[in-house]
């Protein structure tokens, strides 16, 4: 039994006239007799009385006609079913992330949001180099990226840039300053991540010490927000960075954030992206990004 020898059955049904049922099919009037004949040999019993001036029902064919209709609505739900799927993914867009975004990650959903109403954007948040790695296979459609450096088959496009102020115990006697010169730091164990987790942010921060004149002094590796903060703030006198953006939403018991200069590290965010020619969803990503100061 086929879907399509049950398609012509029911047409038959309903029009109780093979001619008409054939101009609904939109095929010969012979095609939807043959399938009939078929179907009528496969189930072993006539579904129609067919006469000159008339096509009727058999009892037979009566009890067919709910089964049929069930199969083929079951049918069209599972195409609709399949098509939504297919919509959902052609419109879902999949971002890297990293943490210290703060509002401006909302800023790019907000946007996003706006710009592809009917599009969904799901966030994935990984090392760094597994974001990479995904949006080449093709697995990420983007991914946010803190810092140039040569990325091999993918084109990095310029968004915003990051300041990073210093988290310092509160305690200490720099806390009072409303600004920090580097240098005045020389004497503290410094806690970055490692080059692994944020090669650019070590990079930059060993870099603007010794244009401030000094080697740091590397503590134990940055490893969460919180332990990190809660170390610096009440253990032994340590200090790290943290985006601008990201240090206005961290008010730390024992720890004060502060700008800092000579020289003012500064770090660029970009969209890492196929160089092929974007879809609808990317192109909305890309310029929602663009417009997030």
């Amino acid at each position: 039994m086929e879907i399509r020898q049950l398609q012509y059955f029911l047409t038959v049904a309903e029009e109780l006239h093979f001619r008409r049922a054939a101009e609904r099919l939109h095929i010969v009037q012979s095609a939807v007799s043959q399938q009939v004949r078929r179907l009528e040999r496969e189930l072993g019993v006539d579904l129609f009385d067919r006469s000159t001036r008339a096509v009727r029902l058999t009892e037979a064919g009566r009890r067919l006609l709910p089964h049929a209709r069930e199969i083929l609505a079951a049918q069209a739900r599972a195409r609709t079913a399949m098509d939504e799927l297919r919509g959902e993914t052609a419109a879902t867009l999949r971002l890297g992330t990293s943490d210290g975004l703060g509002d401006r990650l909302e800023a790019v959903l907000a946007g996003f949001a706006r710009l592809a109403p009917l599009a969904q954007l799901e966030l994935v948040t990984a090392p760094q180099a597994d974001r990479l790695r995904a949006v080449r296979s093709g697995e990420l459609d983007a991914t946010l990226l803190r810092g140039e450096r040569p990325e091999t088959g993918l084109e990095l496009l310029p968004l915003w840039q990051d300041t990073l102020f210093a988290a310092i115990p509160a305690r200490h006697d720099l806390a009072v300053r409303g600004e920090i010169d580097l240098a005045e730091l020389a004497g503290l164990p410094l806690r970055l991540a490692t080059p692994e987790r944020n090669p650019a942010l070590h990079e930059l921060m060993l870099r603007c010490c010794r244009e401030a004149g000094f080697e740091p002094l590397l503590g134990p590796a940055f490893t969460t927000a919180q332990d990190t903060l809660a170390t610096i703030g009440f253990g032994k006198p340590s200090w790290t960075v943290f985006y601008a953006a990201h240090a206005r939403q961290l008010p730390v018991p024992g720890v004060v954030f502060r700008p800092l200069r000579n020289p003012t590290p500064v770090l660029r965010t970009f969209l890492a992206v196929r160089p092929d020619p974007p879809r609808a969803e990317l192109r909305a990503l890309i310029e929602s990004c663009h417009e997030v100061e």
